[in-house]
């Protein structure tokens, strides 16, 4: 990261320049931040301490929730401080922190909500095998590859990026360190590496888009095979929360990072940023407990 150390810090995006909007954007960052930190803590501390939901499923969707917790506190905490204290101002070893952190929970929250549809394909289509296909060893392999392809993923792009000579200023055109809006400051073609990453991380999306897309074919397939509307409803209220926040978190990602300048403006990046970094965190405590009994009665047992 030589190449960038005549940089010393990075100026984030300013919303606005007025008091009153600035402490009204903090107010609703603190309100989301808040929504997703209690949402996410509940959901943690009713799976480690309801035995009964001791099981693949809710495992996985313990490091869901670790994840969303990370995600959510590698951007907005920055955004708040700097709303409340009227500075755009972040450092540079800040903003390395920020693209490692987002990249790394963003890719391993992937990689588990992948997991997740597999969980969910052998609970349905292979229930006599569920507990020899997800033991405790498999699930612990597999939680394991999804954080370890998070990791490897956040330092091939963060050394990248950062190694690339900084030349067109320190500004930053968004609320927090986003590698397309540091690759505008990039004097050198170097930067196509990073695009190549990028592109790479792209296909491995992709498929993993891809396999939740047949297993949920296969799953839907067997689903409308069960004779019983009680079996239809234990199923769907299974993959519904999933199929409601893997398009989300696809789509505003895939998009922020691939997309042609041509369809590219402040407002665009600085919305679809949002829908992807800081919306699924918020609402998948909400989406995955609405509909599921046993998490719901672990929360009220917590407090009864």
């Amino acid at each position: 990261m030589a190449n960038s150390s005549s940089v010393s810090e990075f100026l984030l995006l300013a919303f606005t320049d007025k008091r009153e909007l600035q402490l009204l954007h903090f107010g609703l960052f603190l309100g989301i931040y808040l929504a997703a930190f209690l949402g996410n803590s509940l959901i943690l501390t009713a799976i480690a301490c309801d035995h009964r939901l001791h099981t693949p499923m809710y495992f996985f969707l313990l490091n869901l929730a670790l994840l969303d917790l990370g995600c959510i506190s590698s951007t907005v905490p920055k955004a708040m401080a700097n709303a409340l204290w009227d500075t755009r101002a972040i450092s540079f070893m800040g903003c390395v922190a920020q693209v490692f952190f987002l990249f790394f929970y963003t890719t391993a929250e992937f990689s588990i909500l992948t997991i997740m549809s597999y969980d969910r394909y052998i609970a349905i289509c292979k229930p006599l095998h569920y507990g020899s296909l997800l033991g405790t060893r498999a699930c612990a392999q597999m939680a394991a590859a999804a954080w370890g392809s998070g990791f490897l993923d956040a330092v091939l792009h963060t050394a990248s990026t950062f190694s690339l000579p900084l030349c067109q200023g320190n500004a930053v055109d968004q609320f927090f360190c986003e590698i397309p809006q540091i690759l505008k400051l990039s004097c050198s073609d170097a930067y196509l590496r990073e695009v190549w990453l990028l592109l790479f991380s792209a296909c491995f999306t992709f498929l993993c888009f891809v396999f939740i897309v047949v297993s949920y074919v296969q799953i839907f397939r067997d689903v409308l095979r069960i004779p019983s509307q009680q079996g239809w409803h234990k199923a769907f209220c299974m993959c519904l929360p999933h199929l409601a926040i893997v398009p989300l978190f696809i789509s505003t990602g895939i998009f922020a990072y691939p997309k042609p300048p041509s369809i590219s403006s402040a407002i665009l990046n600085v919305v679809v940023t949002f829908l992807y970094s800081v919306v699924p965190p918020a609402v998948n405590p909400l989406i995955y407990s609405m509909r599921n009994q046993e998490l719901k009665d672990a929360v009220r047992n917590l407090f009864g």
